[in-house]
């Protein structure tokens, strides 16, 4: 069994392993995991001032082989408060998924109190147990995250507050950042809140878009997601996720609707 999502390769190459399987196809990879390493990609582009990454938006170009896949990464606009950054994961020659983030100059600020702060959105209980996947949820990805529900229930129709963590590093001996570990998870809003049967209809998020409104911390991160779908063929998949002391981010997956 691997003990990671990613096994590096070299020359910014790495060999997807089975923990990165989607439960549409076993073949092809769950959203979160590719999110994860692109969101490590542009991480790793060093600004040449300290940043806090404060907009991430992944764009999935077509299905993600469980393979041998590339990374790719530039600034693509330069400044000296905020920049933008782009990373590519590659199948042989062609794109798979694209992220794009803006990066903000980070700071240590003494602000005033605001009017807002207290009616920030309460965090989620978390349960003491995890909760086990239903039959119908395969995939291995499914498998390497460990999940307990706050509410709402596994293939039921409806909102639904998860906490999951991931069982393995994103790549072997190296602790996964917090903003990792959020986009590891954000891509399940629309599978966790579905509002339609699972094994009759297809509901595919092709992009993801996370606003960061807290540096997160921790080994659990919270989805507390909501999904509406439209008899035209399209939905939105919206998302609050929360470390255990705060909100942390916000996220959205806009969606193909259709029967199987």
């Amino acid at each position: 069994m691997p003990d990671a999502f990613y096994l590096p390769l070299g020359d910014d190459r790495y060999l997807s392993t089975e923990h990165t399987g989607g439960p549409w196809d076993p073949a092809f990879q769950h959203g979160g995991p590719p999110a994860a390493l692109l969101a490590r990609a542009l991480e790793s582009e060093s600004p040449a001032w300290p940043a806090t990454i404060a907009r991430i938006s992944v764009d999935i170009l077509g299905p993600v082989p469980v393979a041998e896949l590339a990374v790719r990464s530039r600034v693509i606009r330069p400044g000296r408060s905020v920049d933008l950054v782009e990373a590519e994961l590659v199948d042989g020659d062609r794109a798979v998924v694209r992220a794009q983030a803006w990066r903000v100059r980070a700071a240590e600020l003494d602000l005033p109190r605001t009017e807002g702060e207290d009616a920030a959105p309460q965090v989620p209980e978390f349960p003491d147990a995890q909760t086990p996947l239903p039959d119908s949820w395969r995939g291995g990805y499914m498998r390497a995250m460990e999940w307990r529900f706050a509410g709402g229930v596994w293939a039921g129709p409806g909102p639904a507050t998860v906490w999951g963590r991931m069982r393995y590093p994103l790549v072997p001996d190296e602790e996964p950042t917090g903003l990792q570990r959020v986009l590891a998870l954000a891509d399940s809003g629309s599978g966790v809140s579905s509002v339609l049967p699972f094994d009759g209809w297809l509901f595919i998020n092709p992009e993801l878009t996370v606003h960061v409104a807290a540096p997160p911390a921790g080994e659990w991160i919270c989805l507390d997601a909501a999904t509406t779908v439209d008899r035209t063929g399209f939905g939105l998949a919206s998302s609050r996720l929360f470390d255990r002391d705060r909100l942390v981010a916000r996220g959205a997956q806009s969606l193909l609707v259709g029967p199987r």
